[in-house]
């Protein structure tokens, strides 16, 4: 059982791990450019409505005048049949979404299909907000940072013992002493500016 210490300490580590992990997120598994994920849905609703207000709130303020732009050529060329309909929509899920990851400071590499594994960070975040819990959450990042903590100590712990064996030795434990510091350092400095940071998908 974690005393009370303990689990202050955790819960610090976990806000830090949530960002961590979310930044940390490849373009590959980032949801925001899924056919399925919210951008495209907002984009779906968008088009669907001939009202541009529910994706506003997926770009800045500065790109609006592209976005509007974008969506008045996606109505216009929609309305020519099925086929111009769906090139239409598909010009603009690729603009909303290029627009949007730019706003993210990532880099664009096309709409991933539907059905993309977001990865166990972005997936519980979604489930969190979805329940109003976010129990389930903070449980999974806390084994997580734990797991990653106690991997890195038991490793330079072990290139410990043989440090002193010749230099190949200590560079082993050097290297392994730099990870487990740098580890630990990210998760402290992480949660400790985490009010600061301004987290978007």
């Amino acid at each position: 059982m974690y005393d009370r210490l303990s689990v202050a300490r955790m819960a610090l580590i976990v806000a830090g791990v949530v960002g961590t992990i979310v930044l940390a997120a490849s373009p590959a598994v980032a949801h925001c450019d899924t056919m399925d994920g919210p951008v495209v849905a907002a984009a779906k609703a968008a088009l669907a409505k001939g009202d541009l207000t529910p994706v506003l709130m997926w770009v800045k303020k500065d790109d609006e005048g592209e976005i509007r732009a974008a969506f008045a050529k996606a109505l216009l060329v929609r309305a020519k049949g099925p086929e111009a309909r769906d090139l239409a929509d598909m010009y603009f899920f690729e603009t909303l979404v290029r627009v949007h990851r730019q706003s993210e400071g990532e880099p664009y590499t096309g709409l991933k299909p539907a059905g993309v594994d977001p990865g166990p960070a972005v997936a519980g975040a979604d489930k969190a907000l979805e329940s109003s819990s976010v129990d389930s959450l903070v449980r999974q990042l806390s084994e997580s940072a734990s797991s990653g903590v106690r991997e890195r100590f038991h490793h330079a712990m072990e290139a410990r013992k043989h440090a002193g064996e010749g230099v190949e030795a200590g560079r082993k434990y050097v290297e392994a002493y730099v990870e487990f510091l740098h580890y630990t350092e990210r998760l402290f400095e992480d949660s400790a500016s985490e009010t600061s940071k301004e987290v978007t998908r």
